[in-house]
């Protein structure tokens, strides 16, 4: 093996570790969301509007994470992120009251997205180290965490462990992590002086951001409301009612891994437009057949839809001509969390005037919208 492939190779195991840490820190706070809604006693209202803090400090961290990775690295702001990240995971699990648990949700946002910005910045070096379509798999190892967290999260609530003691064992296990991997060999990018906080972004990465838009939206849901949906819908038993979002985060992996093969078969384009519709189709399933085997399918559906469209739009943002790939990744960014902002909390209204089942059906028709944008969308090879 050639130096440069070794080079290659160790800096891709290095950014992929920081892409696990994110994952798991994520996926082990949203496999509690139901016992921490019970303990403090919300009704879905309530938790939505709860859950608006979270969206709300990543729609805040995007222009400074930007900014920041502009001013400082990537390689620096993702190490800082990646320690504090996992402690704020931990002080949710010890929130006593609404209060504590909103401010700790904002700042969970910030940091998180911090991290994103950073590691995605990390990703698209790496992929131009490549000279090919990999980002697909990076993010396929943080659905593949998100995945251990949730089947973690199963395990830790059968054994009758609370949210604290589970998120204290799932913190000091990624700080270590990411005290071990900075060791390891992480691409340099260069630092930029003097650029803006904030960045208008043009028409292709606006188009690209909608297109994220719509995504988030349907995965934001699925992060923050399946297990609520598989327990008040789907009235699955309690040690099953994280078996739909464990469904969609592991087809959301395994498409994440196979996809960077996809689009080297298919195309951007076309991925993106079969996307969008099984995104629909697998919402819709969920909607209209209720029952533990067709929601756990219509889950499995939606994960497989939402693998590819953020690694492809991100992959994209990053080969702007327009700014640096950090900037491009958080204007891009920008508007994808905006619906990460509006899903989740707008579920718990609607749920609360409606149903939680039709508002579910609404989010659906944002899996056309992908379709649709992704159509009028000129990529790069």
């Amino acid at each position: 093996m050639s130096a440069n492939n070794l080079s290659r190779r160790t800096h891709r195991w290095a950014i992929g570790s920081y892409f696990f840490i994110a994952g798991i820190t994520f996926a082990s706070w949203a496999s509690r969301i139901p016992n921490i809604k019970e303990k403090l006693q919300l009704n879905d209202a309530e938790l939505g509007g709860i859950l608006f803090a979270l969206p709300a400090g990543s729609m805040v961290s995007l222009p400074i994470s930007g900014w920041l990775v502009s001013k400082l690295g990537s390689r620096t702001v993702m190490l800082i992120a990646a320690i504090i990240y996992p402690i704020l995971l931990l002080l949710l699990g010890s929130a006593s009251t609404t209060l504590i648990l909103t401010i700790l949700l904002f700042c969970f946002g910030l940091l998180g997205n911090m991290m994103n910005i950073s590691v995605n910045t990390q990703a698209v070096a790496v992929e131009e180290l490549y000279g090919r379509s990999i980002l697909a798999s990076f993010h396929g190892i943080w659905s593949l965490a998100g995945f251990t967290g949730a089947a973690v999260g199963t395990l830790m609530i059968s054994f009758g462990f609370d949210p604290l003691k589970h998120f204290s064992i799932i913190a000091a296990a990624m700080i270590l992590l990411a005290l071990l991997m900075k060791f390891g060999r992480m691409p340099k990018d260069a630092v930029i002086g003097n650029q803006p906080l904030f960045v208008k972004p043009d028409i292709v990465l606006l188009k690209l951001g909608l297109i994220s838009f719509c995504c988030m939206a349907a995965e934001g849901t699925m992060f923050d409301w399946s297990g609520i949906y598989f327990q008040k819908i789907v009235e699955a038993p309690t040690g099953l009612v994280t078996l739909g979002y464990s469904a969609f985060m592991g087809t959301m992996a395994l498409g994440r891994f196979l996809g960077d093969g996809l689009v080297l078969r298919f195309g951007r384009k076309e991925i993106l437009q079969g996307s969008g519709i099984i995104i629909a189709i697998g919402l819709l399933i969920a909607v209209f057949i209720p029952t533990i085997v067709f929601a756990t399918i219509g889950f499995l559906l939606v994960g497989f839809g939402v693998s590819s469209v953020v690694p492809i739009v991100y992959s994209q943002a990053g080969k702007s001509d327009k700014m640096s790939a950090g900037m491009a990744l958080a204007a891009v960014s920008s508007i994808g969390f905006l619906g990460f902002f509006i899903g989740p909390p707008l579920i718990g209204f609607i749920a609360e005037a409606f149903g939680l089942q039709w508002s579910f059906g609404i989010i659906a028709l944002l899996g056309f919208g992908t379709t649709i944008l992704a159509g009028i969308t000129k990529f790069k090879n």
